[in-house]
């Protein structure tokens, strides 16, 4: 499964985040998770959708199964929504703030 541990490193990359954090968010220890990115171990398949899901991209991408086409949606906001699912009520009443703030003030400009 060498495709699956190069990917699980290249997604985390991408998502600027340590593979350590991308398996907290799994819900895995950081052994296990270390295990699959090093190659060592095979997480099972409800695993690798939960891995996929936190990584904001699909089981078969991971696998290297299919096209490899570019996903349509930049970076940033894959990267904005894979942060969202780790973040309690307040912060994100903090985050929707901001980001109707930086909204605002992106629109009025264009006016």
């Amino acid at each position: 499964m060498e495709p699956l541990a190069s990917n699980l490193k290249k997604r985390a990359a991408e998502l600027g985040i340590s593979n350590s954090e991308a398996g907290r968010r799994a819900g895995l220890s950081e052994r296990r998770y270390g295990h699959y990115i090093a190659n060592r171990r095979e997480p099972d398949l409800a695993t690798v959708v939960r891995i996929a899901k936190v990584l904001e991209t699909t089981p078969n991408k991971l696998l290297s199964f299919g096209e490899d086409a570019n996903d349509p949606e930049p970076i940033e906001r894959q990267r904005i929504r894979a942060a969202i699912r780790v973040l309690l009520p307040d912060d994100l009443e903090t985050v929707a703030i901001m980001v109707e703030a930086l909204a605002s003030k992106r629109y009025k400009s264009v006016e």
